[in-house]
């Protein structure tokens, strides 16, 4: 694998999902431009990666980030890589250099961290995949536009300011792309998809706890595809997704 190039490419413009293009961070895509929705997986059995992972992409979101929260983690992102292909996944909650290591030699398409160090985006650079540093202030945007990273997640997006914050940051700095996460519903999702610098948003709600106890697939699936049509439905955004 070649090594990754530094973020770079035009001023946020909302994209169409497909066809999808190759992320300027590296040979893959990035996680921006795949759905208006990226879920946000905690997987506690393995053996639910693969039957989730498939209600998701038939539901219209392909990218998958499985969180590296739980000790099912690298086993479920390492069965969803081998089994359904059609799916893009990826590990979230990446918080040390080790951790990029295991999850891209497991499989994972793209990283995901609430936040970054030096070090940490060193090895996020160095991975070869694409890859979302979390940013909660102008000042960290700033720093990670210094080192060429454009895409990034804004966490924790209701916390830190909501729609009016990115909104805000539009301004100055417009060369920054972002994937808002953290208090982000299907009530919010379409103000946030709005917004010209935001690619897509992170959430959880098309996963709830209980369905995937029960191995609720079907219900899944709808969540799922409902949250892909919030993409069609956000005024200026209504290309994306």
């Amino acid at each position: 694998m070649s090594a990754p190039l530094p973020f770079s490419g035009p001023a946020p413009a909302r994209r169409p999902a497909t066809p999808v293009t190759p992320s300027a961070t590296s040979g893959g895509v990035s996680p921006l431009d795949l759905a208006p929705v990226l879920p946000v997986v905690v997987v506690e059995d393995a053996a639910d990666a693969v039957p989730l992972a498939r209600a998701l992409v038939a539901g219209g979101l392909p990218a998958i980030e499985v969180t590296l929260r739980t000790a099912a983690a690298p086993d479920a992102i390492r069965a969803v890589a081998a089994e359904v292909p059609e799916a893009v996944v990826g590990a979230g909650t990446v918080l040390t250099p080790e951790q990029v290591h295991d999850a891209v030699g497991a499989g994972a398409r793209f990283l995901v961290s609430p936040g970054w160090t030096e070090r940490l985006l060193g090895a996020m650079r160095a991975s070869g995949v694409p890859f979302l540093a979390g940013v909660s202030t102008a000042s960290e945007v700033m720093a990670l536009l210094e080192h060429g990273v454009r895409e990034m997640k804004f966490f924790p997006a209701g916390p830190s300011g909501g729609p009016a914050y990115l909104k805000a940051l539009a301004g100055p700095l417009p060369q920054a792309r972002f994937c808002p996460t953290g208090g982000v519903a299907p009530q919010n999702a379409p103000e946030y998809l709005a917004l010209p610098n935001v690619g897509c948003v992170g959430g959880s709600w098309m996963v709830p706890e209980d369905a995937v106890a029960a191995g609720d697939w079907a219900r899944v699936e709808r969540l799922a595809r409902e949250a892909a049509a919030l993409g069609t439905r956000t005024g200026s955004g209504a290309d994306h997704g």
